[in-house]
């Protein structure tokens, strides 16, 4: 007997339907001269645009609506480096619920000012000694808040998977999906999607060089930790996968491949100049394995998730300019 898996194609689309009128649909991008480097049709589902500026969004939305009114009321609790935090913090201002967010303390300036613009409380600690996630825990048993976490979590991931069926809804069956993998919530969802539309299309996950815990967990064929990745994609500075999040993509991953931070600031350069895109670090990482040439097998028509476009002016111009 095989076990039925913690997310399902359903799932997702529950949480479709669930998200409708509220997430945006974000476009899809086409660019000749992206398909001429690459040698592929690629379709990039602009997730840059979304509300907070990142899929983040549809999974804290579709985890947040299935609450309680007595949870709601008492609030809820999350851990993130930014985007998840902007994105608790806007469903829980959309539901009438208020959200404590614990963040590092370098997270950057323009997540922490748009995540307390959208009314939440802010906690910080060291992303290089404290442990996140015991700390927004004990907020939240102190307080009798709701955790959310960013990733590991079945209605987390299945809200994150509506990026992709969005995309194959708008363009058709793809050869293969690329997406940025930090905890792994995105890819999870979006394989699921992916497989359980068209079994043979092929998913692969993106991780900065440094940070590839995801990588090689799947080479060991169990979760394995890797010291707090220095990247400047800092979205996915995750030190290991997420339980839930690593079983999906034991079973769906078609392989996860790294790009360094340099490759991802010429995607980032490529983006901006080329495609009139601005994207963060994590959000470029997908771009840049297709521009580095990290797929052994480039299949011909190829969807990838652009994740986020939240970095400012200064540190855009810090990271992409000269």
């Amino acid at each position: 007997m095989t076990s039925t898996p913690p997310v399902t194609l359903d799932d997702v689309r529950d949480a479709a339907a669930r998200l409708k009128g509220v997430a945006h649909r974000t476009p899809v991008l086409r660019s000749r001269t992206l398909d001429a480097r690459v040698g592929a049709e690629v379709y990039l589902k602009c997730e840059n645009v979304q509300r907070i500026g990142a899929f983040k969004f549809r999974g804290a939305y579709n985890a947040m609506s299935r609450l309680t009114p007595e949870q709601r009321a008492a609030g809820v609790a999350a851990y993130s480096s930014g985007n998840h935090a902007q994105a608790v913090a806007l469903a829980a201002r959309e539901l009438g619920s208020h959200a404590v967010i614990v963040m590092p303390e370098d997270t950057p300036r323009s997540k922490r000012a748009a995540t307390e613009g959208y009314g939440a409380e802010i906690v910080t600690y060291d992303r290089y000694t404290g442990d996140r996630a015991a700390i927004a825990q004990a907020v939240a048993d102190e307080r009798g808040l709701t955790l959310i976490p960013p990733y590991d979590h079945p209605h987390v991931i299945a809200g994150q998977g509506t990026a992709a069926l969005e995309l194959l809804e708008e363009v058709g069956a793809l050869d293969a999906l690329v997406a940025p993998v930090g905890g792994g919530g995105l890819i999870a969802g979006s394989a699921t999607a992916v497989k359980g539309l068209s079994s043979d299309a092929l998913v692969y996950g993106v991780e900065p060089e440094v940070g590839d815990d995801t990588r090689r967990s799947l080479a060991a064929g169990q979760r394995v930790a890797v010291p707090m990745p220095r990247t400047i994609a800092d979205g996915q500075a995750i030190e290991i996968p997420g339980e839930i999040t690593f079983e999906i993509n034991k079973r769906l991953l078609d392989g996860v491949v790294t790009v360094s931070d340099d490759e991802i600031r010429d995607a980032m350069r490529f983006a901006f100049e080329r495609l009139k895109l601005v994207v963060e670090p994590s959000g470029a990482t997908g771009l840049a394995a297709l521009l580095t040439g990290r797929l052994e097998q480039v299949p011909r028509r190829i969807g990838v998730i652009v994740s986020g476009g939240n970095v400012d002016a200064g540190r855009f111009a810090e990271l992409c300019g000269g």
